[in-house]
């Protein structure tokens, strides 16, 4: 067995998520609309005849907490698209968990590992 471990975690800065648009005021238990362009990634990830599939070409929503630094993760649904290393803008349904820490945070889209540029957004 081998494991690959990459020498540094850099991407291509062209593969990135890009927010184009994100709630600045988000409520615990609320279901909310983000737009960008990448939202599901660059690849489908990997799969082997019909025993193994690792997609990933779906959006990840975090919201992280400024204060505590505590991560939670956002269910995402409905989106407009699943195409992957698409120029188009795209857009997805977020939930926001009923335990997510009230106060100003960052919110960020994350496909096949590589999290998109920060937004901040005030959870209350």
């Amino acid at each position: 067995m081998e494991i690959y471990t990459p020498d540094n975690n850099e991407h291509d800065d062209d593969w990135e998520p890009v927010i184009h648009w994100a709630p600045l005021l988000v409520k615990r238990g609320g279901s909310y609309t983000i737009t960008g362009v990448r939202l599901n990634g660059m690849s489908q990830a990997s799969m082997f005849n019909d025993e193994l599939q690792n997609a990933t070409n779906y959006p990840l929503v975090r919201i992280t907490n400024l204060r505590t630094h505590h991560v939670f993760y956002s269910r995402t649904h409905d989106h407009s698209s699943m195409a992957v290393a698409s120029p188009l803008e795209v857009w997805t349904q977020f939930d926001v968990p009923k335990a997510q820490e009230l106060g100003l945070s960052k919110l960020e889209v994350v496909a096949n590992g590589i999290a998109s540029d920060p937004r901040l957004v005030l959870v209350y």
